[in-house]
């Protein structure tokens, strides 16, 4: 249903609409579309506190590789994910960035890294992902320009790109993607070649890839084809390998 027709079906405003569909998005009761809802869910997510234990080793390889991208003083945006918590760990050395997120732990991560500035976006609580989502997030990000955006998602597919289960989480995304002047995927190899229900980003859009070495090598083929710089993270040391 659109909220136009939920504002007139329970006499009442558009925004009591909107905030009480972002809540109802953010406990997994409905899908929040462009300008409505639907019912049920696009798929499932896995808890936070499930995704935490997966791959650990290759993320925190491919986080040790992406930080190499940084330098001090750049203005950063982070998106959520357990890959770019790993990241946001291994940027608290740095100093005079500029951090933006809507990641609770990627915020955390920060609390005791005084030499660096952390923005922290508003909106409403999607709990599974422990980040913020919604038009008060997308507001922030939009006054924004960074040097890079770091996004990691559910799943990265040469022929489709990077996507996620929930609309409200792509459209945040989306506009992390557009605030920077370039866009790193951290993912893993369990998320290589993997399409879930909503498109983030076109693969076009995608400027680098950071993965393990477990990672299909024919989606590593196509996504170089398809102009996306893939670097590869080795488990032991976290080198550099280019396609």
């Amino acid at each position: 249903m659109s909220i136009t027709a939920l504002a007139l079906l329970l006499d009442t405003s558009a925004v009591t609409i909107r905030r009480d569909l972002d809540y109802l998005d953010s406990v997994g009761k409905l899908s929040r579309t462009h300008g409505g809802a639907v019912a049920g869910l696009t798929a499932v997510e896995s808890p936070y506190a499930e995704k935490v234990v997966q791959a650990i080793a290759e993320k925190e390889a491919i986080a040790r590789l992406a930080a190499t991208f940084v330098r001090d003083g750049d203005v950063l945006i982070i998106g959520p994910g357990t890959t770019t918590e790993a990241l946001a760990k291994n940027l608290t050395i740095r100093t005079g960035l500029t951090i933006i997120t809507n990641s609770l732990p990627v915020a955390t991560a920060f609390v005791e890294s005084p030499g660096n500035q952390l923005i922290m976006t508003g909106g409403t609580l999607r709990a599974s992902i422990l980040a913020l989502v919604g038009d008060a997030t997308n507001r922030t990000i939009r006054g924004i320009h960074a040097d890079t955006t770091f996004l990691s998602g559910n799943g990265l597919d040469a022929e489709f790109g990077l996507s996620t289960p929930n609309m409200t989480v792509a459209d945040a995304d989306r506009a992390m993607a557009a605030s920077a002047t370039r866009v790193v995927v951290l993912a893993d190899h369990t998320k290589l070649g993997v399409r879930t229900a909503i498109q983030t980003l076109p693969t076009a859009s995608v400027s680098q890839l950071v993965t393990d070495s477990g990672s299909p090598s024919a989606q590593l083929e196509a996504l170089s084809q398809k102009g996306v710089d893939v670097h590869i993270a080795t488990i032991a040391s976290g080198l550099l390998d280019t396609f």
